[in-house]
């Protein structure tokens, strides 16, 4: 009995064992077709991604060469319209030195026994009587209940000084030395737009340069505190206008002359220097700081 059952508990296990190489030969099978299948896959993604860089390197070859073509043109127009334009140079304005105007004053005098009062210059020599006389009189007891856009602070000798000077000598534009501190300047310049507020009404605008929102705002302070003035009339629209940058300022200037008004520009003396364009401004104003001065500045930023 047991020699009879011993060829039968063999025969499960090697059916066992065939099943399961057939089924590890089909998983074989399915893997090489996967791996055929993708590597086919991978040699037309090849061909596709070569083509399509190609095909985008000869486009922007194209784009560039057409680029080159029509900047090499635009010079040479532009170099025809140099060689056509006329160059018409400017003339200089040089202003009389004070030791030729002392000079010429002496020469006047000589034999006459009197000194001549010099005539005043520019834009202003015919409002000389009035720019005194105002001037005269904002250095006298101040006028705090004044109307808004006339002085109410007493403006001292030396600052009446500067701004007679700045008027008659200077014709309304030019520099002159810091009176030490942002609230002197901007008392001078107070007493300035007074001066004009009588001789131009609503027809001018005052334009304030300086560099940082710390010095706006003491120029801000300052004039409203000797004009009389609210925060509504510091604005684009309004009587006085700040800035930080001086090309937005001149190009607001350009704006007002469009309009046939004039731009009063006071440059901070902080800056360290005045834009050319300003120059071109019939009447602006610049403080020049002192190395003192300045050197203060420095610490405070």
């Amino acid at each position: 009995m047991s020699d009879d059952a011993q060829p039968t508990a063999h025969q499960p296990s090697a059916d066992w064992q065939a099943l399961a190489l057939r089924e590890l030969q089909q998983q074989r099978d399915a893997l090489e077709a996967e791996i055929s299948e993708l590597s086919s896959r991978r040699e037309q993604l090849q061909k596709e991604i070569t083509g399509s860089f190609a095909g985008q390197s000869d486009s922007i070859a194209r784009r560039v060469k057409g680029f080159q073509d029509y900047l090499v043109g635009a010079l040479q127009e532009l170099a025809v319209a140099a060689e056509q334009m006329e160059l018409v140079v400017q003339p200089l304005v040089v202003q009389p030195s004070p030791l030729d105007q002392a000079a010429a004053e002496q020469a006047a005098t000589s034999g006459a026994g009197a000194v001549a009062a010099p005539a005043a210059a520019g834009l202003f020599s015919a409002d000389e009587a009035l720019i005194r006389e105002q001037l005269q009189r904002f250095q006298g007891q101040p006028d705090f209940y004044a109307d808004p856009w006339k002085l109410r602070r007493s403006l001292e000798p030396s600052g009446a000084a500067l701004l007679e000077d700045w008027f008659l000598n200077q014709g309304g534009r030019g520099a002159q030395p810091s009176s030490g501190s942002r609230n002197r300047n901007a008392l001078i310049t107070a007493a300035a737009v007074s001066i004009l507020g009588d001789l131009y009404g609503e027809r001018f605008q005052t334009l304030v340069l300086a560099g940082t929102p710390e010095r706006l705002g003491e120029w801000r302070r300052g004039l409203q505190d000797c004009l009389g003035l609210s925060r509504e009339d510091f604005g684009p629209n309004s009587g006085i206008v700040l800035f930080e940058r001086p090309d937005a300022l001149i190009e607001r200037a350009d704006r007002l002359e469009e309009r046939g008004e004039l731009p009063f520009i006071v440059v901070d003396a902080a800056e360290s220097a005045v834009d050319i364009a300003i120059l071109q401004f019939p009447v602006w104003l610049a403080f020049a700081g002192s190395a003192t001065e300045l050197a203060l500045e420095d610490d405070l930023l």
